[in-house]
């Protein structure tokens, strides 16, 4: 497990000026459990990559690996500990004159270890990466997504608890990204791996993250299971991992935005049922339904148009509530300019727009 407590990171410029890049970054990533950290560029993400690896020292906060906090370390004590986290890069980052088997065997010859013991260390690795037929070969004879499986197998050279990947998937084409993808979600299970994924790729986070964080401006404006903010109709990373082309909603009294998740039912007709509760008709806006990881996700925007006047709020959302589905309630604000709304959250909270 790696935790992130209270992480800060500045730099000072030349004219005496300190420029912070990270403020407060707080995260926890389990065994066994992959988080994404997705961006903007310039958001800080790298800066965060660097300081995780320890190639940067934070300049205040803990980066702990099993309770050990390798942020206080120094010298050989950092150098040893910081074994525990390895680190995929963008781009292989391959030697070009060593071959895929010698390029795995780095890291262990760095380490004094014994010759035997390095052979058994690269063929087991080599097996896991399923390349064993490619030791020979050196980068310029394999495709890009070999060169990123030996680069995978050299990050758990030196048995990391921590796996660390930097825009490992990046410029690779969508079929190769979902085979590094399967092979990461294999290798977190087979050796017993906290994994944090740096990158900016939706795609990637729905097809591998059991979590995610947001992070802007330095700092983490949004984090949780994907499973929760998928469900949760107001959640900006859950729009952007199941997101809505929607058209407008003409004169209707009322426009709702819905979600449902793996830990619900909802049954099919729920279109026709909310109408003959609410006695209203109901307009389809915009739908989007995603697989994300074993479970489907739903999001919908729909209009309502009442038939006998308005409904309150609370029993508008006990109706969805009813069919299994979280929603939130968007209304012009008659205090507002028209371009403002009031949301109503799913458990009454009332926010702005």
């Amino acid at each position: 497990m790696i935790e992130i407590r209270h992480l800060f990171k500045s730099y000072p410029q030349r004219d005496g000026v300190v420029v912070p890049v990270l403020r407060d970054i707080n995260l926890t990533v389990a065994d066994k459990s992959i988080t994404a950290i997705v961006g903007p560029s310039g958001a800080g993400k790298s800066t965060l990559s660097k300081c995780i690896s320890l190639l940067e020292h934070p300049t205040e906060g803990s980066i702990l690996v099993n309770g050990q906090d390798l942020s206080r370390l120094s010298g050989e004590a950092l150098r040893r500990q910081r074994r525990a986290i390895g680190t995929i890069f963008q781009s292989s980052a391959l030697l070009h004159r060593r071959t895929a088997a010698q390029n795995i065997a780095l890291p262990l010859e760095f380490l004094g270890v014994v010759e035997s013991d390095i052979r058994r260390r690269v063929q087991e690795l080599l097996a896991a990466v399923e390349l064993s037929d490619k030791a020979d070969c050196y980068p310029a004879q394999l495709s890009g997504g070999q060169q990123q499986r030996v680069g995978i197998a050299r990050a758990l050279a030196l048995h990391p608890k921590v796996l660390l990947s930097d825009e490992a998937t990046s410029g690779l084409d969508p079929q190769v990204t979902e085979s590094i993808l399967r092979l990461l979600r294999r290798l977190r299970d087979e050796f017993d791996l906290s994994i944090i994924l740096i990158t900016h790729e939706m795609d990637v986070v729905r097809s591998v993250a059991d979590s995610v964080a947001a992070i802007s401006g330095g700092r983490i404006v949004e984090q949780g299971r994907i499973q929760d903010l998928v469900a949760n109709p107001l959640s900006p990373i859950g729009r952007q991992l199941v997101p809505l082309r929607v058209i407008e909603g003409g004169n209707a009294q009322t426009v709702v935005e819905v979600t449902y998740g793996a830990d619900g039912v909802v049954p099919g007709d729920w279109l026709s049922g909310v109408g003959e509760q609410l006695n209203a008709r109901v307009h389809l806006l915009g739908a989007n339904v995603e697989a994300i990881g074993d479970h489907l996700h739903g999001r919908a925007r729909i209009s309502l148009e009442f038939r006998d006047g308005s409904v309150d709020d609370a029993a508008l959302l006990a109706v969805f509530r009813a069919f299994g589905l979280a929603a939130a309630v968007h209304r012009p604000d008659a205090s507002a300019n028209d371009d403002h709304q009031t949301c109503i959250e799913p458990d009454g909270t009332r926010r702005r727009a």
